[in-house]
């Protein structure tokens, strides 16, 4: 989905949604009171308070290329076709069968999908997993967390803080935050999202480097993406200096059609512009529009790498 405007204001659209939301509180209170099942393993959950982009992703990568032995990681599969438990077979699976998300992290560590989380950790362990990393799941209390992080887009922070659908939050921000260890704020707090949340509650503050395979300096490019907050993505474009002839902003996980290539590759070649898209848009593209494209990858920095490291321990 596209995220509503009004999730950024407390205009009248989300004024008048107010009074659902209670619904949305109601029935994640309950849910998290559910007993979960303990693991016996480490078992790191990365979640958020509300829905959408926050770089979830982005930190469950980071977190599987520094923990040691053989960790697993573990997700929904969102937009894929099987409901798992199953192991991620690149040679096998697309992202029509398991989501974007899991192609992503297939190809940095060994991924389970599975809708049902505490079936999905069951075949991680059976498989030999030395630990499990939950990309999202906050709100899902069937696995027993060994440390849950609550990941934070600067830029967008909670949005309104109002509950679904009036605004992007799945509970309360001070709910989700009191089951957590620590919180990971990606990029500068342009909302105020820090101070929402309780004294005490460690963070850890990274940025987002952005980075590509070609130059891009001074080159044009007609940039596109799927994802949560497209507009970081074309930030990130233009910081690599590329002169951005136009942008397409689709929604969150969206699957290309025939008519999204055709109109892409067309106006590739009538302006000349290089066509550059997300990691996670990169899998799910036809090898005709793979050939015609760049994509600007990211990596996560850490303003204090020894204490990220040091929590992860």
């Amino acid at each position: 989905m596209k995220a509503p405007s009004f999730w950024s204001t407390r205009g009248l659209p989300a004024q008048a949604l107010r009074p659902f939301s209670l619904i949305t509180r109601i029935a994640t209170a309950r849910r998290v009171r559910r007993q979960g099942a303990a693991m016996g393993i480490k078992t790191i959950c990365v979640g958020n308070a509300g829905v959408g982009g926050a770089g979830k992703t982005m930190v469950v990568l980071d977190i599987l290329a520094r923990l040691p032995g053989h960790p697993y990681a573990l997700t929904r599969g969102y937009g894929g076709q099987l409901a798992g438990p199953v192991l991620v077979d690149r040679a096998l699976h697309d992202a029509r069968d398991v989501g974007d998300e899991a192609m992503l992290l297939a190809a940095r560590a060994p991924t389970i999908v599975a809708r049902d989380r505490a079936a999905g950790a069951r075949l991680a362990l059976a498989e030999g997993a030395s630990a499990i990393v939950m990309d999202d799941g906050l709100q899902n209390p069937s696995v027993n967390k060994t440390l849950a992080l609550l990941v934070i887009d600067g830029g967008y922070g909670f949005g309104n803080g109002y509950l679904l659908p009036a605004g992007p939050l799945r509970e309360p921000v001070a709910a989700a935050a009191a089951r957590c260890h620590a919180a990971v704020l990606i990029g500068a707090d342009e909302t105020g999202a820090l101070a929402q949340l309780p004294p005490g509650l460690r963070i850890h503050r990274a940025e987002l480097l952005p980075q590509c395979t070609e130059s891009l300096s001074r080159r044009p490019v007609i940039a596109f993406a799927g994802i949560g907050r497209p507009e970081k993505f074309f930030r990130s474009v233009l910081s690599l200096g590329a002169e951005l002839v136009d942008t397409h902003a689709f929604p969150d996980h969206h699957v290309y059609s025939a008519r999204d290539i055709t109109s892409l590759l067309g106006q590739t070649s009538a302006t000349g512009a290089k066509l550059v898209t997300t990691a996670k848009d990169f899998v799910k593209l036809p090898p005709a529009l793979r050939t015609a494209c760049l994509v600007v990858q990211a990596r996560l920095a850490w303003q204090d790498e020894t204490a990220w490291n040091s929590l992860l321990q």
